[in-house]
Parts: structure tokens; sequence; C-alpha cells
């Protein structure tokens, strides 16, 4: 098995994507965000970390998570909430898929894309430019206008608490204004 090399900084924040297994549009159904939420919370609990961003697509998310200090265990927390999802509420979502020969050796199921791929944020600038793209991410993929209209995005957060104004990613507005950027800690 290869050894993936991933950046690696304790209390570093780290932009994430995580697909679904043949980009199965499962993630927004109800059951599976109660599955993702719950698992979230569970991880959380003995695996902290501080969600910065978050954008729920049918196949995929997006997230900015900051790890507390001297802790740069990424791996495991995203480990931990597959696994969750998969064995808690695995069958409830319903997924009809073809499980291969490999996967039903290591007694994977067909929910998730195995590997996920992450960004280690370099400075506060990088921290902005991917809170942006996360947040106009449903925009891009054509599943709404602007990205006010989903509903699946810490973005209406970030709007109550300032952090992007009223009609950020509206027009000439969208996307190249780097709002975030200030958020930051």
């Amino acid at each position: 098995m290869p050894n993936y090399r991933r950046a690696k900084l304790p209390g570093g924040t780290y932009f994430l994507t995580q697909v679904t297994h043949h980009r199965q549009p499962w993630l927004i159904t109800d059951i599976a965000r109660l599955a993702l939420r719950a698992a979230i919370t569970h991880v959380r609990q003995k695996y902290p970390f501080t969600i910065d961003a978050f954008v729920l697509l049918p196949d995929h998310f997006h997230c900015l998570w900051t790890l507390p200090e001297g802790d740069s265990d990424l791996s495991t927390r995203l480990r931990l909430i597959k696994t969750f999802v998969t064995k808690r509420y695995g069958s409830e979502l319903e997924i009809n898929a073809d499980i291969s020969t490999s996967r039903q050796k290591r007694q994977e199921r067909n929910l998730w894309q195995i590997r996920f791929w992450e960004h280690l944020i370099r400075d506060d600038r990088d921290f902005g430019k991917h809170c942006d793209y996360i947040h106009y991410n449903p925009v891009r993929h054509r599943l709404c206008s602007v990205p006010q209209d989903w509903k699946f995005s810490t973005i209406h957060r970030l709007m109550a608490g300032g952090v992007y104004p009223p009609n950020w990613g509206m027009g000439e507005n969208a996307k190249r204004n780097n709002y975030c950027l200030w958020y930051h800690r």
C-alpha cells in the first residue's frame, strides 16, 4: 500500500475534500446529513477540532478544520467520521452499488472514496481564498445561482456573524473579494 505523505502541522488549519464512492449523490439526503452531523459530533468529543467553514454537496464536501495546539492528526478524525457514518447509518442510506473484491477483502463498504484531498493552510490569505472557494462551490456546480441559496453551507452562519456581506457572491462581487480573509485568527 502506498505511503501517502500529508502535511502535518500541530494546531494547523486544513482544507479538506471528501468524495463519495463513484460520486454517488447521497450526501444531502436527510439521513446522510443526520449521519454526518452525528459522526462529527461523536468524533469531536475525543478528537476535537474547529469547523471554520463547511459545504455539503450531493457527492462531496469541502471544509476548513483547525486542529488543537499540539495535534496534527487530521487523518484519524476523517477516518473515524467516515467509519461512524458507514457502520451506524450505512444500511439506512440504501446505497445500491457493487462492492469490489478488494473492498470486500478489506471489509469496506461503498459509501466513500478511500482517499481524501487536503491542503495545509499557509496564511490568512490562503485561508480566505479557501473559505471563499467553499462557500461559492455550490454555484460553481450549478446547484444554485448565489451562495446564499444553498442551505448546506456555513455561509449563513458567517453572514449572520458579519464575516460576509449579505450580497456576497452576487454579480461582480462573486468569489473575487476574499471576504473571509480577516475571519481567520
